[in-house]
């Protein structure tokens, strides 16, 4: 008896759910940060933030009186018009409109020489971040902001750090303000060793 009634109870419990509306997480996509951040958001937005439209990253980036000039001058094309730079969109800010991560890369290894965070104001894009010391890359993470840093020591080659410094950063205030730090050594395994064959 008590068998069938917890069957009856969950069966309760998925038809409850399912009358919300919807087809369930198939087409919801992954949470977003204010419904995981929860009773932590100050006030709950009834619609989501607007995605902008493709933003110039490439003449953001150059108009930008915040970026280094070797940044900009390093920002050309790798092939015809295609620049080296990869570009996110998400609320990080908590603005009306989805923050823009540029991240400015080299063309030949694709190494990052500076990432940068604009947040729509007053109709127009504000950087309220900025990294240059390649090689650096930011994401959006879950509605943080994270930076990753390779480390080199004396002698490593460009496809092979001995390491990276990872740093997550929250919106507080106004600005950035660094969350925590991880740091990760990769470990010193020799790639041109060819593998045994394994025994028949």
């Amino acid at each position: 008896m008590s068998t069938a009634s917890a069957v009856l109870a969950a069966l309760a419990l998925l038809v409850s759910g399912c009358g919300a509306g919807g087809t369930g997480a198939r087409d919801e996509g992954p949470a977003h940060s204010d419904s995981v951040a929860g009773a932590a958001a100050a006030t709950p937005s009834a619609a989501p933030s607007k995605t902008p439209d493709a933003v110039d990253a490439v003449r953001l980036v150059k108009d930008d009186p915040k970026v280094s000039p070797e940044v900009k001058r390093e920002l050309k094309p790798c092939v015809a018009d295609e620049y080296p730079v990869d570009v996110s969109y998400g609320n990080m800010t908590g603005g009306s409109a989805d923050d823009v991560v540029v991240n400015v890369l080299t063309c030949g290894d694709a190494v990052g020489v500076g990432s940068y965070v604009y947040r729509e104001q007053d109709g127009s894009y504000q950087n309220v971040f900025k990294a240059e010391e390649p090689p650096v890359y930011a994401e959006i993470d879950r509605g943080d902001l994270v930076v990753t840093k390779q480390v080199y020591e004396k002698g490593d080659p460009v496809s092979s750090p001995s390491g990276e410094s990872v740093i997550t950063y929250r919106w507080v205030s106004g600005r950035f303000d660094e969350e925590y730090r991880t740091h990760n050594d990769y470990g010193k395994v020799v790639g041109d060793t060819p593998t045994p064959e394994p025994a028949s």
